[in-house]
C-alpha cells in the first residue's frame, strides 16, 4: 500500500472518530424526551413510574462509566467489607456511597497501573526480555492504588477525629457557659453553630437540623452517639441525651466532659513523648555529641602538630 493510501485510511478513520464523538456529545446536551415533557404530566397518575436517569455529564463519563462500575462492583465481590467502608465515610465525612468509594478505588488502581506500565515501556526499550517481570509489576500496582485508597481513607478518619478532639473541649466550654446563661440545649446548640466551625460544628449542626424537623433532642444525640467513632464524643452526646430526659443539670456535665477531654489530651501528650524519648535522642547522641567532642579536642590536636618537630 502506498503512502497515499496509508494517509487516507488514517485521515478517514480520524474523521469517522471525530463525527462518533462529535455525534455523542449533541445527543448527551440534547434534553431527553422525558425531561422535557414529564414537568407538564405531574398530576397524572403513573403507576410503576421511576425517575429519569441522570444523563452522564461528559463523554469520557459516558464511554469509561459503565466500565468502572463493572470494575467497582468487581472490586466489591472481591474485597467485601461494605459495612465497615461505610462506617468509616461517615467517620471520615465524606458524603459519597461505598459504591462511589470503590470506583476511587479503581482509579487509583488504574493510575498506578498507568505509571507502571510507563515504567515498563522505558524499562521494555532498553531490555527487551523482561516483559513478564513488566506484567507482575503492573498487577502489583493496580493492587497496591486500591489498597492505599483504602489506607487513604482510615487516614482521613484519623485526621478528622483527631480535629474533632482539638475542639471538642473549646465547643463543650460554649455550650455549658450558654446553658448556664439560661439558656435551652436547642438554643445554646444553635448559638454555638453559628459563631464556631470545624468538624464536630458540622455534626452539631446535623443535630441541631433533625432537632428542627421535630426529631427529640435526646434521640438525636443518641444517634450522634452511635454514629460517632470516639468514645468521649459517644460519651458527650450520652451525656446531653440523659440530661435533657431526667433534667439534670446540663453545664456541670458539659463542664466536667471538657475537664475530661484536656486530661485525656494531657495525657495522650505525655505518653507520645514518653514513647519518642528515644527518637529524640537519635539527634543528640548522632550529631551534637560527635560535634561536641571535635570542638573539645580539635584545638589540642592542631596543637600537638604544630609543636611535633
Amino acid at each position: 500500500m502506498t503512502p497515499a493510501a496509508w494517509g487516507a485510511l488514517l485521515g478517514a478513520t480520524t474523521a469517522a472518530g471525530l463525527l462518533l464523538v462529535a455525534t455523542r456529545v449533541a445527543a448527551t446536551r440534547r434534553p431527553q424526551l422525558s425531561v422535557r415533557v414529564l414537568p407538564y404530566l405531574r398530576d397524572l397518575p403513573r403507576a410503576g413510574a421511576t425517575a429519569p436517569a441522570t444523563p452522564p455529564r461528559s463523554v469520557v463519563a459516558a464511554v469509561y462509566g459503565p466500565l468502572l462500575r463493572s470494575a467497582a462492583d468487581t472490586v466489591e465481590r472481591v474485597l467485601g467489607g461494605a459495612s465497615s467502608v461505610r462506617r468509616r465515610l461517615e467517620r471520615a465525612g465524606l458524603d459519597r456511597s461505598v459504591h462511589d468509594f470503590r470506583v476511587e478505588q479503581v482509579l487509583w488502581g488504574l493510575t498506578a497501573f498507568a505509571v507502571a506500565a510507563a515504567y515498563g515501556v522505558l524499562d521494555a526499550l532498553a531490555d527487551p526480555g523482561g516483559m513478564l517481570s513488566s506484567a507482575v509489576l503492573c498487577g502489583v500496582a493496580f493492587v497496591l492504588g486500591i489498597v492505599a485508597r483504602d489506607s487513604h481513607l482510615t487516614g482521613q478518619v484519623r485526621s478528622r477525629e483527631r480535629r474533632i478532639l482539638a475542639e471538642f473541649p473549646t465547643v463543650a466550654e460554649l455550650l455549658a457557659l450558654s446553658v448556664a446563661a439560661g439558656e435551652s440545649p436547642v438554643s445554646a446548640l444553635d448559638r454555638v453553630v453559628a459563631r464556631s466551625g470545624g468538624e464536630l460544628s458540622a455534626d452539631l449542626g446535623r443535630v441541631l437540623a433533625a432537632v428542627r424537623t421535630g426529631e427529640p433532642v435526646s434521640a438525636a444525640f443518641d444517634r450522634l452517639a452511635a454514629a460517632s467513632g470516639l468514645p468521649l464524643v459517644a460519651r458527650f452526646a450520652q451525656g446531653i441525651a440523659v440530661a435533657v430526659e431526667r433534667g439534670t443539670p446540663l453545664a456541670d456535665v458539659l463542664h466536667a466532659q471538657a475537664a475530661d477531654v484536656r486530661e485525656a489530651g494531657r495525657r495522650e501528650l505525655i505518653e507520645v513523648a514518653a514513647r519518642r524519648e528515644v527518637v529524640m535522642m537519635v539527634p543528640v547522641v548522632f550529631l551534637v555529641l560527635p560535634v561536641t567532642v571535635l570542638f573539645a579536642f580539635w584545638p589540642g590536636v592542631v596543637g600537638l602538630s604544630l609543636t611535633t618537630p
